[in-house]
């Protein structure tokens, strides 16, 4: 119970803060700025790791989950509840956003600014990245274990920051999931829970062609 205690918290915490920027930077007509928000969701992710990594592994991201599962260092009896803490903490930050903000019509949502497979394809590319430098870096030497969280954040940080204007980087289904379902904007939700699952999935056998031995 308390990992998923922690995957809630820390699920919660990247979408409220990431989302909370976004909705922020709108009803101030922009003080936080794009590069505000990417630094916003590196910073969240990184200090949510570094709170909780010893609890629960960090996911904080269903892609994350059932890649690390089908790497073999997840058990997948444990993916249902570690998926429904991600989703519920997701759509409990959503939902206090918009208690905050109820007139914002979109809540942070990940919507693609052109077409649904130019997002699409970015979507995967993104995760696949991400995956890989979490997959790398949760693993070898105990140095590199200390510095991931510094790594995973700021590979999020930076992917937010080139991607973001077109498709919104997400990277993490239950990121979108929340503001979507609250916002009641699910037209484009398909790219975002498909796309990063996919792109995390492509980085597992990478990881073992270029970390493991023949």
């Amino acid at each position: 119970m308390n990992r998923l205690i922690a995957e809630f918290i820390g699920t919660f915490g990247i979408v409220f803060a990431g989302t909370g920027a976004i909705v922020i930077n709108q009803e101030t007509h922009g003080t936080i700025t794009h590069l505000g928000i990417a630094i916003t969701f590196g910073l969240i992710v990184l200090s949510m790791i570094y709170t909780f990594g010893d609890v629960s592994g960090a996911h904080f991201n269903p892609a994350v989950t059932v890649a690390f599962a089908t790497a073999g260092r997840f058990d997948w009896p444990r993916v249902p509840a570690y998926l429904g803490a991600q989703f519920t903490g997701a759509l409990a930050a959503s939902g206090l956003i918009w208690a905050l903000f109820p007139t914002n019509p979109l809540l942070g949502a990940t919507l693609p600014s052109g077409s649904d497979l130019q997002s699409f394809l970015l979507e995967v590319v993104l995760t696949f990245f991400l995956m890989l430098v979490i997959l790398q870096v949760s693993s070898g030497a105990k140095e590199k274990g200390i510095t991931a969280g510094i790594a995973i954040g700021a590979t999020v940080g930076l992917e937010a920051l080139f991607a973001g204007p077109i498709c919104g980087a997400s990277m993490n289904p239950a990121r979108s999931l929340g503001p979507a379902v609250i916002a009641l904007h699910l037209d484009h939700l398909w790219i975002y829970l498909i796309a990063p699952t996919l792109g995390a999935l492509l980085a597992v056998p990478t990881h073992r062609m270029v970390q493991e031995p023949r």
